[in-house]
């Protein structure tokens, strides 16, 4: 590949991660999508090739094209782009589609302009893809997939990201039963109002999870996975999902929750083969509840996007 052109993995995202509504965010090692860009002697975007997923090629459509937009306008650069596009994540899957194309675009295109971005400030331009997508501009996807590992968001106004420590032997076991939920639609039914009550119950829950990241509790870590708020609600929305909560549980997952806005289900487990065990477990429930799924097992990606040959 020569210096105007790049290949990059771009990795799915659980996002939430149980208690962290909008603020917790990790990434995955073996699944993602695949780009190139280019540089290009005309001006502005172009989305030259989407393969893998029915979505638009606008520029002004596409979440890729919206984020690198955000990136070319700060930068007052008068470069074009061109942008390929090889979805393996589905979209409406609830593992960071429309993020992983918003984080390749502004990362690669701030790799080509010679990286004149933080890595924070690459975060507030993928957003723009978030917007485009949910109607929301959150960063809980985009955030673990440029930063790698678990991310925090502390605060929206200013934005400010937090990396957390992730520890060795953590795989996640992802689910994803072949029925699509937007983002923007799963918003819509949550509550806007929370009693202190579960309020207090949910920052207990947060602190314990990053404090069980950061010091390899792997049952503090199971104990945290808890959310009072958001699940409750959207659980109703995914088929079975009580059931692949107490077969993880009864398999040997920390804990199990929504990845991102559902329909895909997450397990955290400590070692390898009890995540593979997890996978077994989930896929059995869907086998008799007769949904089709995709399973993946995959260990914490801690390097985020990264250049591929």
């Amino acid at each position: 590949m020569s210096k105007n052109e790049i290949r990059i993995f771009c990795p799915a995202t659980i996002a939430n991660v149980s208690c962290g509504f909008d603020v917790l965010g990790v990434a995955l090692d073996n699944v993602g999508d695949e780009m190139v860009i280019r540089k290009s002697a005309e001006k502005g975007i172009r989305i030259t090739k989407l393969e893998g997923q029915d979505l638009p090629m606008e520029t002004h459509k596409n979440v890729a094209g919206v984020a690198g937009l955000a990136l070319l306008a700060e930068s007052g650069s008068q470069e074009g782009f061109e942008i390929e596009i090889y979805k393996k994540i589905k979209a409406g899957s609830g593992i960071g589609s429309s993020a992983a194309s918003s984080t390749g675009a502004v990362w690669a295109m701030n790799e080509l302009l010679g990286k004149p971005f933080s890595t924070l400030e690459l975060v507030r331009f993928a957003m723009e893809g978030e917007r485009l997508a949910s109607g929301v501009a959150h960063a809980d996807n985009v955030a673990p997939a440029l930063f790698g590992g678990f991310t925090l968001v502390r605060s929206y106004e200013p934005l400010d990201v937090i990396s957390i420590h992730c520890p060795e032997e953590l795989y996640a076991t992802v689910i994803h039963p072949q029925i699509e939920i937007k983002t923007s639609d799963s918003r819509k039914i949550l509550k806007t109002h929370l009693t202190l009550a579960d309020g207090i119950k949910q920052w207990g829950n947060v602190g314990g999870l990053v404090a069980g990241l950061f010091t390899e509790d792997y049952d503090l870590i199971g104990r945290s996975l808890q959310d009072h708020i958001v699940e409750p609600i959207r659980s109703i929305l995914i088929p079975g999902f009580d059931k692949i909560k107490s077969v993880s549980k009864e398999a040997g997952a920390l804990g199990c929750g929504i990845s991102g806005s559902g329909p895909s289900i997450f397990a955290f487990s400590k070692g390898k083969e009890t995540a593979q065990n997890v996978a077994e477990a989930m896929t059995h429930v869907y086998q008799k509840i007769g949904v089709d799924y995709d399973v993946h097992v995959s260990k914490i990606n801690t390097e985020g996007i990264k250049i591929i040959d």
